[in-house]
């Protein structure tokens, strides 16, 4: 069997191979296999009872057809570490040994043959995970198997040694995870002995070198030029930047310090910018230069008003931003013809903006390349959420009103998968009634979890149970994922203390005691609503939410990042809701374009059976009209962007609308009676802010975009787009007579409204943008914008 380029496993010949067994098996370097002074007898006895055995296998590894390495597989049912709560259904037990060298070490070798044996136990797919047990001695072993994403889990006795029983799961091996690996295997060196170190450091390097083969100064200057074109766009939109006209057609300058920089741009409403990225030419001190993103912002930092102090963090987003942008465009090069009937899951992992209007988008800082290639939702990789049981006492779980514990744990973990933590539980002595079960990102166990909150893990007030059996999918939001193994289960939100446009992405366990009851109260306001209903708007509900408190920062400290480490919730899957025949989509696509500068919109309206007017139509009045109607008839207002709603599309053509993200960014902005445990979510807003829940969060922050992709493409003109939406605000008046009274005071037709701007916000605080319990207060404004929905003189 071939398993990598020049390297083979085929089944044991015992009688073919014993000199090569019996040199290898007792040479000392062998000497965990514990054979050595063994006879050639003894090893032909040894491996003809392995290959004997039917739940037994021993392979024979070539490289380039020379003999290299032996390899076993085994079913670990019937092996010593039969009757191990952490073994089960879906293991595979694995030992390998790499030949001897008959002269100076192979650099890279043992990782190679290492790489092959593990795709080989994976080619089966009945396997789910690979089980090792070395000698708690053998440092060098060990160090490869947390290299290939190994967990070790604990000590065990077994004939003739104390081993570390460690697992991998299928997910862990993933070809996207191994740069975390090696990033493990590099941390691992310094406990290799020193004579091994230096030829395997160096393979190491040469496996690191095609890690980067995206950052090449071709793609680099590409993402620089994309990125110079939408930080001068949303700039000058914030009115930070004041383009002025240049010697060309749709030429525009803007000086930046000692830089000048010259490009062609179109203007269309809500002063929104396009730049052609192509066109950027920039001078330094009069000089030609490579236009980079990181130095306009250097160049600029008094004009924005970006704190001295903070402004190596905004850079370091800004550097992420470009590794991302880079890595896209050598990976992840999607056409949108690929997309136009693509699959929820297919069309949100080939989302490459981010955020439409934050320049620093990407900024993930905490995440190595190698959990870059693993967590984020671009690279399209499995992930498998690792859980913890968390003493019952120290935690609290809120559930939605028709949701129980049983019920919520039955329908998110499969019978074994329980068996099993409670298993691991009773093996420490410990009840499993005493616990909950909470899950956590990868990263977060290992990153955080297992090292500032060690004291709560050695108290076993925390217990890790290791990974579960689901696959999920990792969303535009990063720290959300969806179940790609069982869809109709739940999405999981995880706290990941990594720092991410503005925030780091906690979640606080205090503030979301009250996220069930929130969704409760709005999902019941949706239901008996008619208007919402005929409009096919609806809510995923976020029904659980539980969170650890039983730590030294809930104890002692003050409010901080460090009471928002060990938390999660749980939201309802849009897949049992969406009818045969719809695709889902992050309305997220609705902006997109491809590496080719194709629009994935204007692909969804060419393949319609509608013009765009009606799709047009169509579109808002699943997406405005009813956030229109909520304020109006309850005061309610969502965060709608583009990662928050889901669109459901038949035929191409919009049908409803699914929001999302309710507990943390609902507002009532009235006076509406409100459940007491609901009460928090109501805010006191001056009057000209609260209309900013439609003319910023969606004319500004989704609109504008959409209305300049159709007018670039030449589909329908910015004027017909915005007189649709006028119209689309002005029916539903119409139809809700009852409702004049607050269409009135909110006026959403006025001529202008409050300019609302959001990188202000980054650049102020690149730490924390807004004060999530007075936003309105942390709002930054730049005069007011023209409406494009009102009617122009």
């Amino acid at each position: 069997m071939r398993t990598s380029p020049g390297i083979t496993l085929e089944p044991l010949d015992v009688e073919r191979d014993l000199d090569l067994l019996h040199a290898w098996v007792t040479h000392p370097r062998s000497a965990y296999w514990m054979m050595q002074g063994a006879g050639r007898d003894d090893v032909r006895a040894e491996y003809a009872g392995i290959v004997a055995d039917p739940h037994h296998d021993a392979w024979l590894g070539r490289v380039d057809g020379r003999p290299a390495f032996l390899a076993e597989t085994y079913d670990p049912a019937h092996s010593p570490l039969a009757g191990l709560p952490e073994v089960g259904e879906g293991d595979l037990g694995m030992h390998v040994l790499v030949a001897p060298p008959d002269g100076p070490p192979v650099s890279g070798l043992t990782t190679a043959v290492f790489d092959a044996v593990m795709a080989h136990c994976f080619a089966d797919p009945a396997v789910q995970r690979v089980v090792v047990e070395p000698d708690i001695r053998n440092d060098g072993i060990r160090a490869k198997n947390v290299a290939a994403g190994f967990v070790e889990l604990r000590e065990i006795e077994l004939p003739g040694k104390t081993a570390v029983l460690s697992v991998c799961t299928r997910a862990d091996w993933s070809s996207s995870s191994r740069e975390r690996q090696r990033a493990a295997y590099r941390d691992a060196l310094p406990r290799l002995d020193t004579s091994r170190r230096s030829s395997l450091a160096t393979g190491l390097l040469d496996e690191l070198h095609s890690s980067t083969d995206h950052l090449t100064p071709e793609l680099m200057d590409r993402a620089q030029r994309h990125l110079v074109a939408k930080a001068l766009g949303e700039l000058a939109h914030e009115r930070l930047l004041t383009p002025t006209p240049a010697t060309g057609a749709g030429r525009w300058r803007v000086e930046a310090g000692p830089s000048s920089y010259a490009f062609t741009a179109r203007r269309h409403r809500l002063e929104h910018w396009v730049v052609d990225p192509a066109s950027i030419e920039r001078t330094r001190d009069g000089a030609p230069a490579a236009p980079d993103a990181q130095e306009l912002v250097a160049e600029l930092a008094p004009t924005l008003g970006i704190p001295d102090q903070l402004l190596p963090t905004y850079l370091e987003e800004l550097a992420s931003t470009l590794a991302a942008g880079a890595w896209k465009l050598h990976h992840r090069r999607v056409p949108v013809a690929e997309l136009v009937d693509a699959g929820y899951q297919e069309i949100e992992s080939a989302m490459t903006e981010g955020h439409p209007a934050f320049v620093a988008n990407n900024g993930r800082i905490g995440f190595s390349l190698g959990d870059y290639r693993a967590y984020a939702p671009e690279t399209g990789q499995p992930v498998r959420l690792h859980w913890l049981a968390a003493r019952r006492s120290l935690t609290r779980l809120s559930l939605s009103a028709d949701t129980t514990e049983a019920e919520l744990y039955d329908g998110e973990l499969a019978p074994d998968v329980r068996a099993r933590f409670a298993s691991r539980l009773a093996a420490l002595g410990l009840a499993a009634q005493d616990y909950l079960y909470l899950p956590v990102h990868p990263w977060q166990w290992q990153h955080k979890l297992a090292i500032t909150f060690a004291p709560d893990v050695a108290r076993r007030d925390l217990v890790h149970l290791g990974a579960g059996d689901d696959d999920h999918r990792p969303q535009q939001s990063i720290r959300t994922f969806f179940n790609a193994s069982r869809p109709e289960r739940h999405y999981v939100k995880t706290a990941l203390a990594i720092q991410n446009m503005g925030f780091v992405r906690g979640l606080s366990p205090a503030y979301m005691a009250a996220t069930p009851a929130i969704n409760d109260w709005v999902a019941s306001v949706v239901r008996a609503d008619r208007e919402l209903q005929d409009c096919g708007f609806e809510v995923l509900r976020e029904l659980a939410a539980i969170g650890y408190t039983g730590d030294a920062f809930h104890r002692a400290a003050g409010p901080s990042a460090y009471r928002k480490m060990i938390a999660a919730l749980w939201r309802e899957s849009p897949v049992p809701r969406t009818p045969d025949g719809e695709q889902l989509t992050t309305m997220a696509a609705l902006l997109h374009r491809d590496a080719d500068g194709d629009a994935l919109l204007t692909a969804w309206i060419k393949a319609s059976p509608v013009d765009a007017a009606t799709w047009a139509r169509a579109y808002l009045r699943a997406y405005l009209r009813p956030l229109v109607h909520c304020l109006h008839a309850y005061d309610l207002a969502f965060m709608p962007h583009g990662e928050n709603l889901l669109l459901r599309l038949r035929d191409h053509v919009p049908v409803g609308a699914f929001m999302k993200d309710i507990g943390e960014e609902v507002a009532v902005m009235g006076e509406l009676p409100l459940p007491t445990e609901v009460e928090r979510i109501r805010g006191d807003f001056p009057d000209d802010v609260k209309a900013l829940a439609i003319h910023t969060d969606v004319f500004d922050g989704v609109l504008r975009f959409v209305a300049a992709i159709l007018d670039e493409d030449g589909v329908l003109p910015a004027g017909e787009f915005w007189a649709i939406v006028r119209a689309t605000i002005e029916e539903h008046a119409a139809d809700h007579p009852e409702l004049a009274a607050a269409a009135t005071a909110y006026d959403l037709l006025r001529p202008e409204f409050r300019h609302s701007c959001l990188n202000r916000l980054q650049l102020r605080n690149t730490l924390q943008m807004v004060d999530l319990t007075d936003q309105a207060e942390s709002l930054i404004f730049a005069g007011t914008l023209v409406n494009p929905a009102a009617v122009q003189p």
